[in-house]
């Protein structure tokens, strides 16, 4: 089986090699799709020296494709627009920061190859990381939690972490889904819209080193209402 990864990146310069790098080190024939999405750093001269080299090595088993959007438009948007270029049979969504080990990938694919899952969540929650030593890891715990909970009342689920990047489909099953989504309120929607024909997420747990919002991270309180809206509005109606 070939998978597909989906990396947007906006403002990545400091972790962008260094999470490539760790993609292209896991042990699986791959593509690995890069969406742009108008960055204002260095991010875009970084990723033209990564597929320079990349090219270069003629790695098979590593193509990396980038996706260079003019202006920024949002991590729901570089995902739709990356999927247009799967060509694998299982797609997972990777962060452009180290808050997720790429190391665990093929274990939270490991159910879709085994044909046991369609649609595969990393818990962290289920990992039992060390999430939270400030109050600001707290209300992102918080959020996190409130969130699956709501999940799992308005569609009768039982995840445990609605909000993590890992999230493992099989490209059947991802390109069936008709998103919508701009930016963060993808991870709600594509939720929703699984749950709702009836397929069921399974979870495995997973590591996380959380960054702060001095360090990069980008998702804030706005996106929590956005998501709650989201997952009201595709269970009474869409």
């Amino acid at each position: 089986m070939k998978l597909s990864v989906i990396m947007p990146v906006y403002n990545e310069e400091k972790t962008i090699a260094e999470i490539i790098r760790r993609v292209k080190a896991v042990n699986l024939k791959k593509e690995i799709i890069i969406v742009e999405d108008g960055s204002t750093d260095k991010t875009k001269e970084i990723l033209k020296e990564i597929i320079k080299q990349n090219d270069s090595q003629n790695d098979s088993d590593n193509k990396i494709t980038i996706i260079n959007q003019r202006k920024r438009h949002g991590k729901g948007t570089a995902i739709r627009r990356a999927l247009k270029e799967v060509t694998g049979d299982i797609v997972i969504i990777q962060d452009a920061d180290l808050e997720y080990n790429p190391a665990e990938i093929s274990k939270v694919i490991a159910p879709i190859m085994a044909k046991k899952s369609k649609v595969v969540y990393g818990s962290r929650v289920k990992g039992h990381g060390k999430p939270f030593s400030s109050l600001m890891g707290w209300i992102y715990y918080l959020g996190g939690f409130s969130l699956s909970l709501f999940v799992n009342l308005l569609y009768q689920a039982k995840i445990t972490d609605e909000p993590t990047c890992y999230k493992a489909f099989s490209t059947e099953v991802l390109k069936n889904v008709q998103l919508n989504c701009q930016n963060f309120e993808f991870c709600p929607e594509v939720t929703a819209k699984v749950l709702k024909k009836g397929i069921k997420i399974s979870e495995v747990p997973i590591t996380y080193h959380p960054r702060s919002l001095r360090e990069g991270k980008k998702i804030g309180l706005k996106d929590w209402f956005i998501a709650v809206w989201t997952l009201l509005k595709y269970r009474f109606y869409n």
